[in-house]
């Protein structure tokens, strides 16, 4: 069975999220950790569960979701999985950080792209691949089915949808996309956001204001 942790980082209130099992073996998804004291919360979980990060997940590349990528991947040597379609926007890093007044690097990871439908699987464990554009280009959720929850990245909120005034965003898409990948899946789905508090799919197909 899935655990997951979830964890609160940077200037954006950005939710990191570690998903591992009962064999000590995890993903870490989104790393946003971007002062000492945050890498430091996401060490100190990892050492005292004695974990073995095996994947890194992004749900996108907007630069609050990977503040943490580039000491991610040096520090657990692994692969980082995204859609193709985030490359051009993974490679905005660091024009995106002067934007925040932040001297950034250029990434350098071993970025392996995913797709539509894909699975990934951790000891049996299948996170669905959902790509759901429209906040950013390559924006994709990633679902399990057998414990009904999702890691939905900043395409779905409670009571809210993630901004489409981004680059290369799209409201219609996001929109299409959320009411035919998203609102299909069983109502009890829990829908672990971006930013803020969990929600289930139920719940925001009934009182999102944006479906109305």
């Amino acid at each position: 069975m899935l655990q997951i942790q979830g964890f609160v980082f940077n200037f954006a209130s950005e939710n990191t999220y570690i998903v591992y099992n009962e064999h000590k073996n995890a993903w870490l998804i989104d790393p946003g950790n971007m002062s000492d004291s945050e890498t430091k919360s996401i060490e100190n979980f990892i050492r005292e569960n004695e974990l073995n990060i095996e994947k890194i997940l992004l749900t996108h590349a907007h630069i609050d979701h990977i503040l943490g990528l580039q000491w991610a991947s040096d520090t657990f040597k692994v692969p980082v999985f995204m859609h193709k379609d985030d490359k051009e926007v993974l490679d905005m890093f660091q024009i995106s950080g002067m934007r925040f007044g932040m001297e950034l690097e250029h990434i350098h990871a071993d970025i392996r792209y995913v797709s539509e439908n894909e699975e990934l699987e951790l000891d049996g464990e299948r996170l669905k691949i959902y790509h759901v554009p429209g906040h950013s280009p390559g924006s994709v959720v990633y679902h399990n089915e057998a414990q009904k929850f999702m890691i939905s990245g900043d395409v779905l909120f409670e009571g809210s949808i993630g901004r489409t005034d981004l680059f290369k965003g799209d409201y219609e898409q996001l929109i299409e996309g959320i009411r035919t990948k998203l609102f299909i899946l069983d109502p009890e789905t829990k829908v672990l956001s971006g930013h803020g508090n969990p929600t289930s799919i139920g719940f925001e197909k009934a009182y999102n204001p944006f479906f109305k």
